[in-house]
């Protein structure tokens, strides 16, 4: 099928892409990479009156770091992302997840911004976002707002966005030192959809305590599902097979998955908590990992001057 017929707007910059919004109210919706839209406006799932393609508006596309922060424009390609050598340094858990999404293809033309404010839950960047707890920017006629990742996903492929906002920046914490990543998920191909996935990142003290944690899993419910409250019993403690057999009974006693053509809500809970078990125990193994470098760094160093003789 093809796309009913709609006018085509490509604004330079926000501010024209903000009035054109305006103007068209909500019968106008804006293209970034166009993964999700395009589909949907193919099989007339979305009938858009008039289109207001992002492209040329070089201003959203940005990776940077501030005030412990990492800065993404929601025009940034998703193939953009998955290269940063800021994104690994700075947050591995977004590192991680990239290479989920979908094929090369997609990710080469799909954008940060426009998967978050499509708000599929059962993708993988907006179970990112949840659980780093992070912020996002948008920017409407009364100028820009911050909306914490708990508020900003309402349902279904609902954000809290009103029809005249854009979504302009999307912010992630910077993950502290001796910090370790994992993203791991269920799907029925790789590149499909996640049926469930699960996001966790660990940050431990020198002598092995978990310091921090955060918790989201995809594919269970309207949203993605943050579980930092039920991971938080690993804070204060050294990390155990226990307490992540525990937490995900916890995760799968909160989750409300729905039943549909590709899998039953009852295995969806069931996969949640192995992946909740599985994707905290890879992130403590990496955090570990971590320590021991740094703990094995200074002695590396004093070697090497030995060698060379200073």
């Amino acid at each position: 099928m093809k796309p009913v017929a709609f006018d085509y707007f490509d604004p330079t910059t926000v501010e024209e892409a903000l009035a054109l919004l305006r103007t068209h109210g909500e019968g106008a919706k804006a293209l970034a990479g166009g993964q999700s839209l395009v589909p949907l406006m193919n099989f007339r799932l979305a009938r858009p009156q008039a289109l207001i393609d992002l492209n040329r508006v070089a201003t959203l596309d940005y990776v940077r770091a501030a005030d412990g922060m990492l800065a993404i424009g929601a025009l940034t390609r998703q193939h953009a992302v998955e290269f940063s050598a800021d994104v690994r340094a700075r947050c591995p858990l977004l590192a991680e997840a990239v290479p989920f999404i979908g094929h090369a293809a997609i990710r080469s033309r799909g954008t940060v911004g426009g998967s978050v404010a499509h708000a599929d839950p059962a993708a993988e960047l907006p179970t990112v976002v949840a659980a780093l707890e992070g912020t996002l920017v948008a920017r409407g006629p009364g100028g820009e707002r911050t909306i914490a990742a708990r508020d900003f996903f309402v349902s279904y492929l609902t954000t809290a966005l009103a029809p005249d906002e854009l979504l302009v920046e999307v912010r992630l914490p910077v993950a502290p030192p001796r910090t370790g990543a994992a993203f791991v998920e269920v799907s029925r191909r790789h590149g499909d959809f996640a049926l469930v996935a699960a996001a966790a990142q660990v940050t431990l003290a020198a002598d092995g305590v978990c310091e921090r944690v955060a918790l989201a899993l995809g594919g269970v419910g309207a949203v993605p599902f943050a579980a930092g409250e039920d991971a938080r019993r690993l804070v204060g403690e050294t990390p155990t097979e226990g307490a992540y057999e525990e937490i995900g009974r916890r995760v799968a006693a909160r989750v409300e998955p729905d039943s549909d053509l590709h899998a039953s809500a009852a295995y969806r809970t069931d996969v949640a908590a192995v992946l909740t078990r599985r994707a905290l125990a890879q992130a403590v193994e990496r955090a570990r990992a971590v320590v021991r470098a740094m703990a094995a760094a200074p002695a590396a160093r004093a070697n090497r001057a030995r060698g060379t003789g200073r």
